[in-house]
């Protein structure tokens, strides 16, 4: 055993040389001298199979690719036509592999990724009993008096699916304050002691605009906390410290281009939050490419709409969109539905806001020319948006456009033609469809699920997609996205031939929407999302061609590469 674990450590070793040593010899180039002709600082990354992902989808087999020294492709194109144009350039020798553009993730919550990191961890527990335990183990870290936070439970996974309640938890924390959100970060569940902190008396029947206060037969509440509900005792949770804060976005930006994302779409950032991604572009410690919605009708909008849009001279940090909410999620019943829940009679889910008010709040942001992404589940919430959109894009003509609609995930077949006719994006998430398939029918019934998670039909009306994960609602992963939107199966392959399998779409169709579409959504295209002349040299080296493999290889594939303005952020 000793022996057999020391070849495989040997090998192990071995196989990590090759991606920077030649493939023959396993030395290492000399430094090349420079021709006077020749521009200095190229580097070449030859010896790949290129998917460009251009206009005609062209692959170079074997290609090439020359990066200058400021990260943007000099060429690219087949090996050969490569090295003859530089052939004083640096060489990296990629032993075969398979090369893509950077993926990027349309819809992702990087400060949440962050700050999970912080808490509690508790996605997959199957039961309240479960989650009890894993609090019981993170509260040793805890200092005396300190919150006890945590997030990613799911009813749904639990032998009882429905929501728990405050009495589960004062048992085991009478005297410390908990507070946990729901997985898809649109239901809390809070003890005792965390109402008791909150600045608000909960007694009573009255409840907010776009939240739900559960209470019991008495009128108490049961310590759960829908939508906008939440803010109450969001409020009075304590920060986390800035330095910690800092050392757990180092921690969620490693975990991103491990993953082969090279750049992600900021769902709801604060002017704060824009401040601490400037500093650690000053520190040279932000190894992604964000862009940047504002969160709502707060700070970050009013400054850009007296600075206009921001563009961080290193190309790291875009920020020209806003986020709004309209409604909740189908997991905790808050998505907005045209009529009632089919497990839940009288409930059709939380609209957040008045089509007056949603259309304040669109001229607002489309006065400032900017771009707005809107948060919508249910096909009620879909509707409303579209129709704002259609009412209120008119009065401002010189706006740039490309507005989104984040997740649509539920959408009457009736609406499916209007976001390619008003030019709306569609932000979708593939690996929700797999999460929720397993329930979302219970809550839609069987005529409304023919238009929830609807890829192809969109994309066949003419609508452009732009696809990602929601992290760290669901995980980090992008290959977990590609697999889903090509198979709509879990990762048992079940069910047989894919949940709804008409909106299944092409590897292409699921690469180009974490590629150059996703680039598209965030007016990004002439720099990154593509392989071409002229771009930046954000592109990832990876152990197997996703484009050929079985499908049921997709999760399994390894990023052993990742790189951003020609510079290596990680390797494997």
């Amino acid at each position: 055993m000793k022996n057999r674990n020391t070849v495989q450590a040997l090998l192990t070793l071995l196989a990590a040389s090759l991606l920077t040593a030649s493939c023959s010899d396993g030395a290492a180039p000399e430094p090349p001298v420079l021709e006077a002709e020749e521009k200095p600082g190229i580097t070449v990354v030859l010896n790949a199979r290129i998917h460009s992902m251009d206009a005609g989808n062209t692959v170079f087999a074997p290609g090439a690719m020359a990066i200058a020294g400021d990260g943007t492709i000099e060429g690219i194109g087949d090996q050969d036509a490569i090295s003859d144009a530089f052939p004083n350039a640096e060489t990296i020798d990629l032993c075969g592999r398979y090369v893509l553009p950077g993926l990027i993730d349309s819809h992702a919550h990087l400060a949440g990724l962050a700050q999970s990191f912080t808490r509690a961890n508790l996605i997959g527990a199957q039961s309240k009993e479960e989650v009890i335990e894993r609090l019981v183990e993170f509260e040793a870290t805890l200092p005396e008096g300190g919150w006890l936070l945590g997030r990613g439970w799911d009813q749904n996974d639990w032998p009882e699916k429905v929501f728990p309640s405050s009495a589960d938890l004062d048992t085991a924390f009478p005297d410390r304050a908990v507070w946990l959100e729901r997985i898809d970060g649109h239901a809390g569940w809070a003890n005792g002691r965390a109402m008791a902190e909150a600045d608000r008396d909960f007694t009573g029947d009255w409840q907010v605009q776009g939240g739900d206060i559960h209470r019991d037969e008495q009128g108490e509440p049961t310590g759960m906390f829908i939508d906008l509900a939440m803010k109450f005792i969001d409020d009075a949770v304590p920060p986390e410290s800035p330095e910690l804060m800092s050392r757990a976005l180092d921690m969620a930006t490693q975990a991103m281009v491990s993953q082969g994302l090279t750049g992600l779409h900021e769902a709801g950032t604060s002017l704060e939050l824009m401040q601490l991604y400037r500093a650690k572009i000053e520190q040279g410690a932000l190894p992604v490419r964000v862009y940047a919605m504002a969160n709502g009708m707060g700070d970050a909008l009013e400054w850009l709409c007296e600075n206009g849009s921001f563009d961080d001279p290193s190309g790291l940090l875009l920020m020209r969109s806003v986020k709004l909410y309209a409604d909740g999620a189908l997991g905790s019943r808050g998505a907005a539905l045209l009529e009632d829940y089919s497990d839940d009679a009288g409930n059709s889910g939380l609209m957040f806001l008045e089509p007056e008010t949603l259309d304040e709040q669109l001229r607002n942001i489309l006065s400032c020319g900017l771009q707005v992404g809107t948060h919508a589940i249910g096909d009620r919430a879909n509707r409303e948006v579209l129709d704002a959109l259609e009412r209120v894009m008119p009065e401002f003509p010189d706006n740039p456009g490309r507005h989104r609609i984040e997740h649509a995930q539920i959408v009457a077949p009736a609406d499916i033609p209007r976001f390619a006719e008003l030019g709306v994006i569609a932000a979708m998430q593939p690996i929700h469809a797999t999460s929720d398939m397993y329930w979302a029918e219970d809550r839609l019934g069987p005529h409304r699920i023919a238009g929830a998670y609807a890829w192809t039909s969109l994309a066949g009306s003419g609508a452009r997609l732009a696809f990602g994960s929601d992290f760290p609602v669901e995980q980090v992963n992008p290959m977990l996205g590609i697999y889903a939107a090509v198979t709509r199966q879990d990762l048992e392959s079940w069910p047989e031939g894919g949940w709804l399998p008409q909106e299944r779409v092409s590897r292409e169709t699921a690469l180009r929407g974490y590629t150059i579409d996703a680039a598209y959504a965030g007016f990004m295209e002439d720099r990154v999302g593509s392989l071409e002349a002229g771009k930046q040299a954000d592109f990832i080296v990876l152990d197997r061609d996703l484009l050929q493999v079985p499908a049921e290889e997709i999760p399994e594939t390894k990023v052993l590469q990742t790189w951003v303005a020609g510079k290596k952020v990680y390797e494997r």
